[in-house]
């Protein structure tokens, strides 16, 4: 007797993105910028010193920009996965098709969450060899490319959860793809603005927790704190609070994407 499989949605959203050549062509491109980015870097870096040679140092250097790059990626690419996967279902008219049959709401949202995500887990496990580069020079331990890749999947989880939301209980995919935009704009650049002003405003106690809370929530920075001890111990002088930027970025983002799946999941039956 033949199992069913444990969630068809899912299943069919991976074939329907894998088996499209513009997938692994966009993979390639991807890659191909990236590795001219590095053989640039390479060229600039060893032209700028006296010995012509690459430096531990300069190796930490390129390791943060590539972060910086890919966290870039996830902000841009993420809600472009996800913001259409439910209004888009509803603009071609399927979505009834799809509640009349047997699978679930929480099947139905986490099939199209995962397998929109699945693209871009696959964009960052290409970027892998690409990352074994600075090992060869040193100034770089294999700690810190687990932890930013775990940061990656946890900022890819949440947003893509947003996404999703945002897709569930709108009706239109462009306003849902504005929405998710302007979600990712604001954790990446008004949260970094908030805690300038809190810290050049905010001579209170209260006032720097919270300039704290928006900084530990802005994803590069959080990113950059993992791998320089130095802009962690940074951010907890200026805010005079010690505690890791990373583990209220871990909670805050967790429950930002648990909190968006629960909703998505809860209203998807609701306003189809």
């Amino acid at each position: 007797m033949n199992q069913k499989p444990f969630n068809p949605v899912l299943l069919k959203e991976l074939k329907l993105r894998f088996r499209n050549a513009k997938s692994f062509s966009s993979i390639a491109f991807y890659l191909i910028a990236l590795t001219l980015f590095i053989v640039a870097f390479f060229n600039l870096m060893t032209g700028y010193t006296a010995s012509g040679f690459f430096q531990p140092s300069e190796s930490f250097l390129l390791f943060a920009c590539l972060t910086v790059l890919q966290m870039g990626l996830i902000l841009f690419i993420a809600p472009a996965l996800t913001a259409g996967a439910i209004s888009t279902e509803r603009e071609k008219q399927t979505l009834n098709i799809l509640l009349t049959t047997t699978q679930t709401s929480a099947q139905i949202i986490i099939g199209k969450l995962m397998a929109s995500l699945a693209f871009l887990l696959v964009i960052l496990l290409a970027t892998l060899p690409l990352y074994s580069i600075v090992f060869l020079f040193g100034g770089v331990s294999p700690s810190m490319v687990v932890a930013v890749f775990l940061l990656f999947i946890l900022t890819v989880f949440a947003l893509g959860s947003v996404g999703i939301m945002f897709s569930t209980i709108t009706k239109k995919t462009i306003v849902s793809m504005i929405t998710t935009y302007g979600v990712a704009i604001f954790f990446a650049f008004f949260t970094f603005l908030f805690f300038l002003v809190g810290v050049v405003n905010g001579l209170e106690s209260g006032l720097l927790a919270i300039s704290y809370v928006w900084i530990s929530l802005n994803p590069f920075a959080v990113a950059l704190s993992v791998i320089s001890p130095d802009i962690a111990l940074g951010i907890s002088e200026t805010t005079k609070i010690e505690l890791s930027p990373v583990w209220i970025y871990v909670i805050g983002y967790s429950g930002i994407g648990l909190l968006s799946l629960a909703i998505a999941i809860k209203k998807l039956r609701a306003t189809h």
